[in-house]
């Protein structure tokens, strides 16, 4: 079904786009021997050694709860086993397991629940930095941490950067009756990371009293029903959410105008895990979870798609779209944003290219149902290729506006920042090949501007990296202070009646107010669903 297609498509393009093509990480070989400049810390489990360069000190593989396997397989995250003796922590830890059928280069397991820590070298416990905890992308069965080389962010933004792994997939938001904290135990595992962080991050010259949890994509979407977990308070102080919010939706949409979200409602879950385990020949409802934990990983990762966050839970009391509107999130400084042209790339190989005006409508008709002749004379239909009017539409209607519907109900109770990335020469991740037309600011585009994807820093012209240095300085002060504003870069006002936008592109005047609801036509899908207008 295409509908169902586009909402797979749309939430996890960053984690092809990223991971798919970057390859192994910096590091991934041997361990080196330890020489006497590593450095080592202390954390409540135990000694860690790591490296330090070029004013940074970096540890990766750190574990942060006990390895989900076995008995432990579909349970909350469970106290890690401590050690006495320095544990290596100068290589990455294996990646959570990913579907087989979207190969990811590196090594997985289930075990796989560690975190990585890029902290520069003046930060210290008796001066500790902000704390940065990044949450990865790829459509909660797709990611990998140790991919995000935070050393530009850590470094020019003297900030501490932590990159925690968490269970995706079937691994991760498989719901069955009785299962405690069924449908969550990814975003579990993200709370544990945070836990981890406020016990652990002033031994790394990390300030746990300033704690900015940030994501991309699935990530960000993360972050957003974090911000409306009772379980999640106190455990971070502000929050970045890029290409994702609890209000972000795909088609198709019913009458009432609500499509599929990222967090589906339980008995939707529970209905596609039972299926599965059925189809696993786990039928039997009173031996279900034994037979499903007698099964391989190799097993389950053929059935990883189809799950994600389910609220309902100890950590998701509430559907966090429900929670957002009606004001009950944590109140902490927020920033929101998407890229320009989110949907570009995300529709390559999912619909016909060129896309015959017939089979436009065809589409329009299945995920817009009785206002697909509206949307199709907002968006008429063309002799030609009907593909970049197919993605604008979903940039619009899936991103743009739903991002707007998160930046009011965050401004009415919070100090709200509003960005759209708008480089539309960004830097293809390698590998990426323009399909009928071009990505422009595509999905995940504005990730390479503040991590080096694999270590490995991306092919910017110098406008490019101009615009990479600022992002990086807007983001690292909003770490510090819950406000990107500073000396040097244009201004950035707060979102408030003015809806303002701050478009970051580069070049002279790249940088200022976005023309983001008349570039998204924002009035039309306002009143087509009969929210509010402009103020």
């Amino acid at each position: 079904m295409v509908g169902r297609g586009v909402r797979g498509w749309t939430l996890a393009a960053v984690g092809v786009a990223v991971l798919a093509l970057a390859g192994c990480v910096v590091g991934c070989g041997a361990r080196a021997a330890p020489v006497a400049e590593d450095p080592v810390v202390s954390t409540r489990s135990g000694p860690v050694r790591g490296t330090e360069a070029a004013g940074l000190r970096t540890f990766q593989g750190i574990p942060f709860a006990a390895p989900p396997i076995g008995e432990a397989r579909w349970q909350a995250p469970q106290p890690v086993e401590p050690w006495r003796e320095p544990r290596d922590a100068r290589t990455p830890a294996p990646m959570c397991i990913q579907s087989p059928h979207d190969p990811i280069p590196g090594p997985q397991s289930e075990d796989c629940l560690y975190l990585n820590v890029t902290a520069p070298s003046s930060a210290r416990p008796d001066k500790p930095a902000p704390v940065v905890v990044w949450l990865y992308g790829g459509g909660f069965y797709q990611g990998n941490a140790a991919e995000y080389h935070a050393g530009r962010l850590a470094g020019a933004g003297d900030v501490v950067v932590v990159t925690p792994s968490y269970r995706l997939g079937i691994f991760g938001f498989l719901r069955l009756p009785g299962l405690p904290d069924a449908g969550a135990f990814g975003l579990h595992d993200q709370q544990t990371a945070l836990r981890w962080v406020r016990d652990n991050i002033r031994s790394f010259g990390g300030d746990p009293g300033n704690v900015t949890l940030a994501g991309e994509s699935a990530g960000s979407m993360s972050t957003c029903g974090h911000l409306t977990s009772p379980s999640a308070a106190g455990l971070f102080h502000k929050a970045v959410m890029q290409s994702g919010t609890c209000l972000v939706e795909w088609p198709p949409y019913p009458a009432e105008g609500r499509g599929y979200t990222p967090y589906e409602p339980p008995a939707a879950v529970e209905a596609t895990s039972t299926a599965t385990a059925a189809e696993l020949g786990c039928g039997v409802p009173a031996e279900v979870l034994p037979c499903l934990r007698g099964k391989s990983t190799a097993e389950l990762a053929e059935r990883m798609y189809g799950f994600s966050p389910s609220y309902g839970s100890s950590v998701l009391p509430e559907d966090p779209a429900m929670a957002l509107r009606d004001g009950r999130f944590h109140h902490v400084p927020v920033m929101v944003g998407t890229t320009r042209d989110e949907a570009r790339s995300s529709i390559t190989g999912e619909v016909p290219s060129p896309l015959p005006p017939d089979a436009y409508r065809e589409l329009l008709a299945e995920e817009f149902g009785a206002d697909a002749a509206a949307v199709a004379a907002e968006y008429p239909p063309v002799e030609g290729d009907n593909g970049p009017s197919y993605a604008q539409i979903h940039t619009d209607r899936t991103w743009a506006y739903t991002t707007e519907q998160a930046l009011d109900a965050f401004s009415a109770r919070v100090p709200t920042y509003g960005f759209e990335f708008a480089d539309r020469e960004a830097p293809l991740y390698e590998g990426m090949v323009e399909k009928a037309f071009p990505y422009g600011a595509y999905h995940g585009s504005d990730v390479v501007y503040l991590f080096d994807i694999g270590g490995v820093e991306a092919a910017f012209t110098d406008d490019q990296r101009r615009l990479a240095a600022e992002m990086v300085g807007y983001w690292a002060r909003f770490a510090h202070t819950g406000d990107p504003n500073g000396p040097g870069p244009p201004g950035w006002p707060e979102y408030g009646a003015a809806r303002h936008v701050q478009s970051l592109a580069p070049g002279a005047g790249g940088i200022g107010a976005a023309a983001y609801s008349t570039e998204h036509r924002l009035a039309f899908w306002r009143a087509l669903h009969g929210t509010a207008g402009s103020r």
